[in-house]
């Protein structure tokens, strides 16, 4: 415990700089630095997409919202014991997951750690009892953050999925003919593919910070405060769906560029607006709801008076012990970051998909590319994609494999669940399948097993993960095993591999199953050049 007077406290020195206090708060933050630079870094690089351009602002709202608090609750009495020791524990947590994130290479568990560093930093400063009061604006840096490769595609293709059915329906409110297929909406003379760039998550995340201030600034009953919280993700999606509307019915009427180009842009940030606005009235109807409602310029709290005189306050810091001791634990895990060293990680040795042999047997393989906004999507840093016609028996297999270098710097890999019902697929049946090669290195393993179709078209489809020897299932069980294997071994390449072969005609699925392997055994001899394991 100490007794000295708190951050920011009115204490007997009034505003006269503490400079062994404020020293000690510097060097903290100094310290801290490299074991959080590489995590900075790869902010910067989401920050400059569309998706995640609105994450500048979110220290800026945070701090806001910080001196907000400072100046309306009140500081520590002087001579108050003050309980900073829980705040040294958090800043001790935070910075042991920045270094698994330095030592894995995987810039997002680094920007986590800052969070709950940042936290830590609060509580240890303050003190618990009024530290745990100024969290709120710590949470709020959440919203700052790229989501994992794997959980934003799972996201993307999910809300293109909603957006697509909901914006179709509000094609065929206006009478417009309109057919969906997967994410393509065919309008008849035009078809429209709802992208990546239209799921919405472009206003999702900025609606949800926006609405996270909001519901704080906001003065009402606490339920108001849920519901403009709660109703902001919904909200986003909703209105994304008819912006995708309001595009199929102006293409139907005037013609593919009001799909693209300046129209799309700003029919975007209409939305958004319109995303907005509508929060702003759903808080005047609450407060309508309220026996003395508030104006909505009193019910919105923007008060910017007193920030400047509260910001100068930090030159009060206490000297305390445990500020010291945080810097001291600080310094060992930058020693312990500079001794291990991870590097940025050299490639595995493997060859190139190139040559990849294209004849294997009695099948002839020819190399299909990707299309180029599909390859880019894709994100591989090599890949096959090849149809194999057997001369015997005029059957094909296509079969696919997708290689990540690096599965920890927005790349990562896709799954053909959230995948192929984005391409119109209907997925019939998807379960875990045991299959065995005893003659390859792969012996008996565990892989997906899926039948699927497109109109009259149906087809069995194998797949899995190959995760540096270990044939995973399940792509969360594999972003895992990706960070234990980058934490402890410092390798982190990956590939997801998959067999394809049509079910002809009246072609029973065990006549399938028993080609795919054939092919398999044959086609798994040759992989582990090209997918080390």
């Amino acid at each position: 415990m100490s007794t000295s007077t708190d951050f920011l406290g009115r204490g007997p020195s009034g505003l006269k700089v503490n400079f062994i206090g404020l020293t000690s708060f510097v060097l903290l933050l100094v310290v801290s630095l490299p074991l959080f630079w590489s995590g900075f870094v790869s902010l910067a690089r989401a920050w400059s997409t569309p998706e995640y351009s609105h994450g500048p602002l979110i220290p800026l709202i945070s701090l806001y919202l910080f001196l907000r608090e400072l100046r309306d609750k009140p500081a520590a009495t002087p001579g108050e014991a003050v309980n900073r020791w829980p705040g040294v524990l958090v800043i001790g947590l935070g910075l042991l997951i920045a270094l698994a994130g330095n030592l894995s290479r995987i810039p997002d568990i680094i920007t986590y750690g800052f969070i709950i560093w940042t936290g830590g930093v609060v509580l240890t400063v303050f003190g618990w009892k009024q530290g745990i009061r100024h969290q709120l604006p710590v949470f709020h840096l959440i919203f700052m953050l790229p989501l994992p490769q794997f959980m934003y595609w799972h996201m993307t293709i999910f809300l293109q999925g909603i957006s697509s059915v909901v914006g179709v329906w509000f094609v065929q409110l206006a009478g417009v003919p309109v057919f969906l297929e997967g994410n393509i909406i065919d309008l008849g003379v035009y078809k429209l593919q709802v992208a990546e760039a239209c799921s919405g998550l472009r206003y999702l995340f900025p609606i949800l910070s926006f609405s996270y201030l909001f519901a704080i600034l906001y003065r009402g009953p606490f339920w108001h405060k849920i519901v403009l919280l709660v109703m902001a993700a919904p909200l986003a999606v909703f209105m994304n769906s008819v912006r995708i509307g309001i595009i199929g019915i102006m293409v139907n009427s005037y013609g593919i560029q009001h799909a693209e180009g300046f129209m799309h842009f700003f029919e975007g940030w209409v939305i958004f607006g319109s995303c907005i606005a509508i929060l702003f009235l759903t808080a005047i109807a609450l407060q309508r709801l309220t026996p003395n409602p508030l104006p909505l310029s009193e019910a919105i709290d923007l008060d910017f008076n007193g920030l400047g005189g509260i910001s100068a306050r930090i030159t009060q810091i206490s000297n305390s012990t445990q500020m010291m001791v945080a810097t001291g634990i600080t310094v060992v895990f930058s020693a312990l970051l500079l001794a291990l060293n991870p590097g940025a990680g050299a490639p595995v040795e493997r060859d190139p998909f190139a040559i990849f042999p294209r004849t294997i047997e009695d099948w002839r393989g020819v190399q299909v590319p990707l299309d180029t906004q599909v390859e880019q999507v894709l994100g591989a840093d090599d890949y096959i994609n090849a149809t194999y016609q057997n001369r015997v028996t005029d059957t094909a297999i296509n079969f696919f494999v997708a290689f990540y270098n690096n599965q920890t710097e927005g790349s990562g890999i896709h799954s053909p669940e959230v995948c192929l019902p984005a391409g119109g697929w209907e997925v019939f049946s998807l379960e875990p399948y045991e299959v065995s090669f005893p003659d390859t290195e792969y012996g008996t393993f565990e892989l997906n097993r899926a039948v699927i179709q497109k109109g009259l078209v149906k087809q069995l489809v194998y797949y899995w993960f190959e995760q540096r020897g270990k044939r995973l299932t399940n792509d969360y069980v594999a972003k895992a095993y990706v960070v234990y294997d980058g934490l402890m071994h410092g390798r982190t390449e990956g590939a997801m591999v998959r067999f394809v072969t049509p079910i002809y005609g009246d072609e029973d699925e065990a006549l399938a199953d028993q080609r795919l392997q054939e092919f398999m055994e044959e086609a798994l001899v040759k992989l582990p050049r090209f997918v080390p394991l």
